[in-house]
């Protein structure tokens, strides 16, 4: 197969697309041929990308990406969730090879039927951005008529937090750069500021939860905006290592999670919520995919031709 592998430590730089051999599944796995893969660049930062669960280095070669959507080409074992044929879409584990090759490795409980109203490449950005927007609204308990300030909207979890918030109710800020304004109006956000000529402490007080996408100073200036009993949620890689506990407390990695990325697909299905692509990239384009950083959503890798006609 054609995988896009890491042989040493780097960015981008580093990735070579090149033959590799095709893994099979052990039981509890499913082998998927993958259609579309998205494109994550805080991937070169994160632990698991270097490391095993132990400590230890990770072997080269790597390959990146963890969220994916495609087809079982193959079932370790008897499994009753999926089966053969099976259009699904799901993420893996953080510490084994990703999705960015014709075909990947997956625990069987983690792949979910692929919404049946999107093609491959839009299924392929939802597992870790609408899951980790999912989550963090849950963790800050954000409920119906609450006020939440939402850091970098038109992101890939950005945009997905918006439109869930909007779903539960809630009064939605975001910030987003002055492009993008109308397209978060569109998204359901209430109120949009100009992260670049409007700091947004001077036009918003009293939120009920604040969701921090950006970390750095605007997650630092993001407490005092905060109502007495308000929560901020942040999944900003910097907080990771930091060790000021009030952000070390706010701070969290998303979770595989089968019954979310379930209901997820039913409100996309739905049209409750939808998917946003930054743009769409084949596998000798990798290095673009990441360098180019998207407007809004996320940039994609297409594994398979077939997703051209959305199969």
């Amino acid at each position: 197969m054609k995988a896009i592998r890491l042989h040493r430590s780097g960015g981008p730089e580093s990735l070579i697309c090149e033959e590799a051999p095709i893994p099979k599944p052990r039981d509890g796995q499913v082998l998927i041929q993958v259609h579309a893969a998205a494109v994550t660049p805080t991937e070169f930062a994160w632990y698991p990308t270097f490391h095993t669960p132990e400590g230890n280095a990770r072997p080269f070669p790597i390959v990146l990406g963890h969220e994916f959507s495609g087809v079982v080409a193959a079932i370790g074992g008897s499994n009753r969730d999926v089966r053969m044929g099976d259009s699904v879409y799901g993420l893996n584990d953080w510490f084994m090879d990703g999705a960015q090759a014709e075909y990947c490795l997956v625990a069987a409980a983690s792949v979910v039927p692929k919404p049946a109203t999107v093609d491959h490449a839009r299924a392929a950005v939802v597992p870790i951005s609408a899951l980790t927007a999912w989550q963090a609204l849950d963790r800050a308990q954000l409920s119906k008529g609450q006020r939440i300030l939402i850091h970098g909207g038109a992101g890939g979890v950005g945009s997905f937090a918006v439109q869930l918030a909007r779903h539960k109710k809630a009064h939605v800020i975001a910030t987003a750069s002055a492009v993008n304004m109308d397209f978060m109006k569109r998204l359901g956000a209430d109120e949009v500021i100009d992260y670049r000529t409007t700091p947004f402490e001077t036009v918003v007080r009293d939120v009920d939860v604040v969701l921090d996408t950006v970390g750095g100073e605007t997650r630092d200036r993001s407490w005092g905006v905060l109502r007495k009993s308000g929560r901020l949620v942040t999944i900003a890689a910097d907080a990771e290592g930091t060790k000021q506990q009030q952000v070390r407390d706010a701070f969290f990695i998303v979770q595989s999670n089968r019954e979310q990325l379930i209901e997820i697909g039913r409100l996309i299905d739905g049209g409750v919520i939808r998917p946003i692509v930054g743009a769409v990239f084949s596998m000798d384009e990798v290095r673009r995919a990441y360098a180019e950083k998207p407007t809004r959503g996320k940039n994609v890798l297409r594994i398979s031709e077939g997703d051209r006609h959305g199969q």
